[in-house]
C-alpha cells in the first residue's frame, strides 16, 4: 500500500483523543479549550498523485491533524495543526474576529434559554400560549446586519412553532413574527423581536405514520438480491470497484470527502466534497429577511449526517462507515452507518441493432453509489457519489425534508410566499452548493478550457444547418471565473496538455454544468456580500490546500471576505498548473402546496465525463449478461 494512502483516513477515535490531550497539554489552551472542528490534515497533492512518500521539500509524509479551538470567554478561534507522529502543536494563527461553528450540542441549549426568558414567555402568553413545553424554537444563523448589540458575539436568531401533542407536526403552527436573537457562548437572550402577525394557525397536517388513517396499499416487494455478494472492496476506507479506486474521508464540517480518484489506476481527481451550501429566502417580511444560512460553514454537516437505516435509506447488499468526530469539549461523538456504499443496476450502459444481420450488441450497466444523509434542521440533505462503467462520475443532491413555514392570513399569501395549509406558508428560495474538485487528470499539471458552440454566420452558412464548437483555454484565475451559459451549450473540460490520446488531442474530463442557477441576492446587500461565490458557476484557482472553503473559514457573522473571490484575486497562472474547480450550482425552489407536510426529493448536482480521456468507449468490453431472475410479468407467482 503507498504510504499516502493511510493519510488519507480520517482520525479514528484513538486519533481525535491524541489530539485533543496534545492541545489540552499546550499552555495557551488547557483543559478549558473548547474545540469546533478536529479532522485528518491531507497529505500533500504530490505525494497523492505522484504516489510519493515524500512531500515537496523532500521530507517523509506523516500524520497530521487539523483543529479549531475556542475559549468560552475569549473571542476568536485559533487554527492549529497538530502532528500525531511528534505529539506536539505544529502551527496555530490566532484569528481573532472568528466565530466557530454553531454546534449541535447547542441547538437544544439554546431552545432553553429561549424558553425561559421572561420576555419570550409574556410574548407567547399574548398569543394565548401558556404551556412553554409545547413551543419549539429552531436557532438559525443570525448573518451579519450591523446591529451593535450584535457585534462582536457567537449569535442565533430563532424562530417558533407550536407543537399541540406529542410527535404532531409543529411546523403546521408557525408563532408569526416572534424572534429571539442568542448568544450562544453566554446564553444571553440579547433581544427578543415581537412583531405583529396572523393568528396562529391550527390545522392538523400529520405525516407521523402513527397517525395516518388512509395510507395506501403497499407495492409489492421490489428485492435487489445479490447471491454472490459485491463486486467491491473495502480495505479500511480505501474502496476498489470495477476499475475505480478511491478513499473516502469524513469530517464535521463537510461530511463526505472523497480522496485520489483513479480509473484504471489513472488519476483524475486528488479531492472532491462539498464545501458550502448557502439558502438565501426571498421574503423582506418581519424577521425572514436575515435567512440566509450556511448550512456547511455554520453548522457543519457531519455532525448532522443520519445513522442510515438498512432496506429503507440504502437497498440491497450494503456496506456501511462509521464516522468519528468530537463533541465541543473533546469528547467522541459517532454515528453508526454514516456513509453507504452499494451498487445499482443503471439500466442500458451501451446499445445497437445491425438493421441488415438483426444481430444486437447490448450490455447492461452498473453503478457504484457512496452515500451520507444529512438532517439541518427541517430538511433533509442526501449526497450520493455514482460511479459507473462508462468512466463517468457523477453527484447527485437530493433535497426533501419540510420547508420552513411562516404564518400568514389564511388566502392571503404575499408575492413572496406560496400558501401550503390554511394560514401557513413557505417562502420562495434557494439551495446554493458549491463543490470543491481538486483535479488530477493524469497527473499534477492541467489545463482548464472553455467550450461553446455557436452557428456559421449566415452569409457562410448558405444550407442554415453549419454550427460547431469553439475552445478557449484559460491562463489565469480572472479568466477561469465564468457563468454557465445553455445558449452556447457551454460546459468546461479540464485537460493534462503533456498526455494524449490515439488522436494526438490532450486527455481530459468534462464538468457539465447541469444545474445552474442564478442568485437574486444585490451583490452589495449584507446576505449578497456574505454569499459572492454565488457570483459564478465556475472558478479555477491555482492549487493551495489552505484555500479551502468559498466564503470563508469561518462563516457565522462574516462579511465576505476570505473566500474564491479573494483567492482568484490573486490572478495566478493556471494554464498547465495544479488547479483546484470550484463548481456552483443548486435548487431555485418557488414552494408548491405538494411540498407539505414533508417535500417530494428533489434533485441538483452536475457530471464529470471523459472527453479524450480514453481512446474509445471505456465500457466497450465490459462482459455480455443476461440476468436470470427477471421474468414475464405474467408468469410470477401469485
Amino acid at each position: 500500500m503507498p504510504a499516502y494512502r493511510a493519510l488519507l483516513e480520517p482520525l479514528n477515535p484513538a486519533e481525535i483523543r491524541a489530539v485533543v490531550a496534545i492541545i489540552k497539554a499546550d499552555a495557551a489552551f488547557g483543559d478549558a479549550v473548547l474545540f469546533e472542528t478536529i479532522e485528518a490534515m491531507d497529505p500533500p497533492k504530490s505525494a497523492v498523485v505522484n504516489g510519493s512518500p515524500l512531500d515537496e521539500s523532500g521530507a517523509p509524509i506523516s500524520r497530521r491533524a487539523r483543529a479549531n479551538v475556542f475559549h468560552g470567554d475569549v473571542d476568536g478561534v485559533w487554527k492549529l495543526t497538530v502532528s500525531l507522529d511528534d505529539k506536539a502543536i505544529l502551527t496555530r494563527a490566532y484569528v481573532p474576529t472568528a466565530r466557530p461553528m454553531i454546534q449541535l450540542e447547542q441547538f437544544m441549549q439554546v431552545e432553553g434559554w429561549v424558553k425561559a426568558d421572561p420576555r419570550f414567555i409574556a410574548a407567547c402568553a399574548g398569543r394565548g400560549i401558556t404551556d412553554m413545553e409545547k413551543v419549539c424554537v429552531d436557532p438559525w444563523s443570525a448573518g451579519n446586519f450591523g446591529y451593535a448589540e450584535e457585534d462582536g458575539r457567537l449569535l442565533c436568531h430563532t424562530f417558533a412553532w407550536l407543537r399541540l401533542y406529542e410527535d404532531e407536526a409543529f411546523y403546521a403552527h408557525p408563532i408569526e413574527g416572534l424572534n429571539a436573537v442568542v448568544d450562544v457562548k453566554s446564553g444571553e437572550v440579547i433581544r427578543v423581536d415581537d412583531r405583529p402577525g396572523p393568528p396562529i394557525p391550527m390545522t392538523e397536517v400529520n405525516y407521523d405514520s402513527k397517525f395516518l388513517t388512509d395510507t395506501l396499499p403497499p407495492l409489492k416487494p421490489l428485492n435487489i438480491v445479490q447471491p454472490d455478494g459485491v463486486s467491491f472492496t473495502l480495505t479500511g476506507h480505501h474502496l476498489a470497484w470495477d476499475r475505480w479506486a478511491f478513499n473516502i474521508g469524513f469530517n464535521a464540517r463537510e461530511g463526505l470527502t472523497l480522496h485520489d480518484i483513479r480509473f484504471d489506476g489513472r488519476p483524475l481527481v486528488n479531492r472532491a466534497s462539498l464545501v458550502e451550501m448557502v439558502v438565501p429566502y426571498g421574503s423582506p417580511d418581519r424577521g425572514h429577511f436575515r435567512k440566509n444560512v450556511f448550512d456547511i460553514g455554520e453548522y457543519g454537516l457531519g455532525k448532522l449526517a443520519n445513522s442510515l437505516k438498512l432496506g429503507c435509506d440504502c437497498l440491497g447488499v450494503i456496506q456501511y462507515l462509521d464516522a468519528h468526530m468530537n463533541t465541543m469539549t473533546g469528547d467522541i461523538f459517532s454515528i453508526e452507518k454514516a456513509i453507504c456504499i452499494h451498487e445499482e443496476d443503471s439500466g442500458i450502459l451501451w446499445k445497437h441493432w445491425d438493421f441488415r444481420t438483426e444481430r444486437t450488441q447490448v450490455r447492461r450497466g452498473r453503478k457504484l453509489v457512496v452515500s451520507c444523509i444529512c438532517t439541518v434542521g427541517n430538511y433533509e440533505y442526501a449526497q450520493y457519489w455514482y460511479f459507473n462503467q462508462s468512466g463517468e462520475i457523477e453527484f447527485e443532491m437530493k433535497a426533501t425534508g419540510i420547508i420552513n413555514t411562516v404564518g400568514i392570513e389564511p388566502g392571503k399569501p404575499s408575492k413572496y410566499e406560496t400558501e401550503v395549509s390554511p394560514g401557513v406558508a413557505g417562502q420562495i428560495h434557494q439551495h446554493i452548493f458549491c463543490a470543491r474538485l481538486d483535479m488530477a487528470i493524469d497527473g499534477e499539471k492541467n489545463t482548464v478550457v472553455e467550450c461553446n458552440t455557436q452557428a456559421e454566420p449566415a452569409e457562410s452558412n448558405p444550407y442554415g444547418n453549419a454550427f460547431f464548437e469553439t475552445q478557449t483555454a484559460f491562463k489565469t484565475e480572472q479568466e477561469g471565473s465564468r457563468r454557465a451559459n445553455p445558449a452556447s451549450q457551454r460546459y468546461w473540460k479540464v485537460t493534462n496538455p503533456s498526455v494524449t490520446n490515439a488522436v494526438g488531442q490532450p486527455t481530459a474530463y468534462k464538468l457539465m454544468p447541469t444545474n445552474t442557477v442564478t442568485s437574486f441576492l444585490v451583490p452589495s446587500g449584507p446576505s449578497g456580500s456574505r454569499s459572492n461565490f454565488v457570483e459564478n458557476h465556475l472558478w479555477v484557482s491555482a492549487h493551495d490546500a489552505e484555500e479551502r472553503y468559498p466564503a470563508g473559514d469561518f462563516m457565522n457573522h462574516s462579511d465576505g471576505r476570505g473566500g474564491i473571490k479573494d483567492f482568484v484575486a490573486q490572478d495566478r497562472a493556471i494554464e498547465n498548473a495544479s488547479v483546484t474547480l470550484w463548481h456552483v450550482f443548486g435548487l431555485h425552489h418557488s414552494v408548491r402546496v405538494e411540498d407539505f407536510p414533508v417535500q417530494p426529493c428533489i434533485s441538483t448536482g452536475f457530471k464529470l465525463m471523459p472527453t479524450g480521456f480514453f481512446n474509445g468507449n471505456p465500457a466497450i468490453n465490459v462482459a455480455e449478461s443476461v440476468n436470470s431472475e427477471s421474468r414475464h410479468a405474467g408468469s410470477c407467482c401469485a
